[in-house]
């Protein structure tokens, strides 16, 4: 079974921090943050979301550059890559950083080693969904046609938080038939799954919370440890019998390894002053997505990803599960 400390539990309250005077730091020219995935994704929602608010408390501009692909690690690999000025930021997220490791034989990077991990944004739980009208409107039901007939599942990417997520549900449930279908990120996912190319997709609640609540989609279950307060309706896997499916998709910031102190100061502070405005706390929790209620920053959050990648390493190894 996996399991780690979830932070969406600590979501709902608040945080105080001392308004910035003056930063440590100020860029020089506008400073692009790599969102790993594609526009649609989960690193892309947050990362246009805080990166106003930690771009008026640096005193700069910052664009938001999406560069996708296997798994989050194209993004990642080019953000260990670039000169540590702090120009160059980027979205470090659970599967380039916490999976990819266990599934890539040669990663041209080390997730906690290569970065200087700088602080987390927020986690949100996993979901399985359908469209609406499926024949396979519960997890049971779907478990069964995936024994039977067979079904597939789209995932963000080889190497994803998701895919991988996929795999351990095809094991737990035994479920031979359950194929997995891998994306250039969430959006072409979902664009095969209303087509009815596919039965199903894994993905991150938070940007499909929207279209579960309209009756769209069909939340099967959702892999956090107790249900999520944005969509109270949707049962956990770990209720349904498949505790081993309760993991969340974490997110935050982090820069090339080597940035210089009053770098890595300035824009902990601007993110943690972001992340503390009760507007984007709010608009986070409506997209069933929490910011920690303490912060986890630096070295803890360099922790925390070194241990996530550990036990999904463990995971994937077992499981034979590779990119390769």
């Amino acid at each position: 079974m996996i399991r780690r400390r979830s932070l969406l539990a600590a979501g709902a309250a608040g945080l105080a921090l001392p308004a910035i005077a003056q930063p440590a730091w100020k860029p020089r020219q506008p400073v692009r943050l790599i969102a790993t995935f594609p526009p649609g994704g989960l690193a892309d929602v947050v990362a246009r979301l805080v990166a106003p608010a930690i771009a008026g408390h640096l005193g700069g501009t910052i664009v938001v550059e999406n560069r996708p692909g296997a798994g989050g690690t194209i993004g990642a690999d080019a953000a260990a890559k670039a000169a540590p000025d702090g120009h160059t930021l980027v979205i470090s997220h659970a599967s380039p950083h916490g999976i990819a490791p266990g599934i890539y034989p040669a990663l041209p990077y080390d997730p906690v080693a290569d970065f200087t991990h700088i602080a987390m944004l927020c986690d949100t739980a996993n979901v399985l969904m359908v469209n609406k009208g499926s024949n396979t409107p519960t997890l049971a039901a779907f478990l069964d046609k995936a024994r039977g007939p067979g079904a597939r599942y789209g995932s963000s990417g080889i190497g994803s938080i998701t895919h991988l997520m996929g795999e351990v549900l095809t094991r737990e449930a035994g479920v031979p038939k359950l194929d997995h279908v891998p994306y250039r990120g969430s959006a072409p996912a979902m664009q095969d799954l209303f087509a009815g190319h596919i039965e199903s997709v894994f993905d991150p609640l938070t940007t499909n919370v929207a279209m579960i609540r309209d009756g769209t989609l069909l939340a099967l279950a959702v892999s956090s440890p107790a249900r999520v307060p944005a969509a109270p309706e949707v049962p956990t896997f770990a209720e349904l019998g498949l505790p081993a499916l309760t993991a969340t998709t974490w997110i935050g910031i982090s820069g090339p390894k080597g940035l210089p102190a009053p770098v890595a100061e300035a824009v902990r502070e601007a993110t943690l002053a972001a992340v503390a405005q009760p507007e984007i706390r709010a608009k986070l929790a409506d997209l069933a997505s929490y910011a920690p209620a303490v912060p986890l920053v630096g070295a803890e959050y360099a922790r925390m990803i070194a241990r996530f990648a550990a036990e999904w390493t463990a995971v994937a190894r077992g499981a034979g599960i590779t990119a390769a």
